[in-house]
């Protein structure tokens, strides 16, 4: 079941399990897509449509790169080749993109959005420059397996 379909609970707990995944990379999409979700509230309230429908966009992307980043990782347990190595590097990269892409549109709305939502866009930011972080990291490690 994809992860935009189970409770946060359970995503937790899948993510504490003792299992290859979800593990890191699917944790800090989902912490993209909850900067993005912050983003659409701030935009939402400050009339911003075009922030709107981007951070709505990244929000949904996000969440598909968690599925993707644990299939990825799971696929190269099971067959450690040229391709599924790959995946595991291309996967990560997109979700750094699209929360570096998430970061930059809570800083516009923390500086020209609605004043009462300063906090939002300023938690969206600081997620998102956490996620893009941590997959970025996550990327160079990847890089360096063998």
């Amino acid at each position: 079941m994809p992860y935009a379909h189970v409770s946060i609970a359970q995503f937790l707990a899948a993510v504490g399990d003792r299992t290859p995944a979800p593990a890191s990379g699917a944790a800090l999409a989902v912490t993209a897509a909850l900067a993005a979700a912050l983003v659409e509230l701030t935009a939402r309230f400050s009339d911003d449509a075009d922030a709107l429908a981007e951070a709505e966009r990244r929000r949904l992307r996000a969440l598909e790169l968690a599925d993707e980043d644990a299939e990825a990782y799971a696929a190269y347990l099971r067959e450690r080749t040229a391709d599924t190595h790959e995946r595991t590097i291309a996967v990560p990269q997109e979700i750094a993109e699209t929360a570096a892409a998430v970061a930059q549109l809570a800083e516009r709305l923390e500086r020209e959005g609605n004043p009462r939502l300063t906090g939002d866009a300023i938690a969206a930011r600081l997620l998102a420059g956490a996620a893009e972080e941590g997959a970025a990291r996550l990327v160079e490690l990847n890089r360096a397996v063998r």
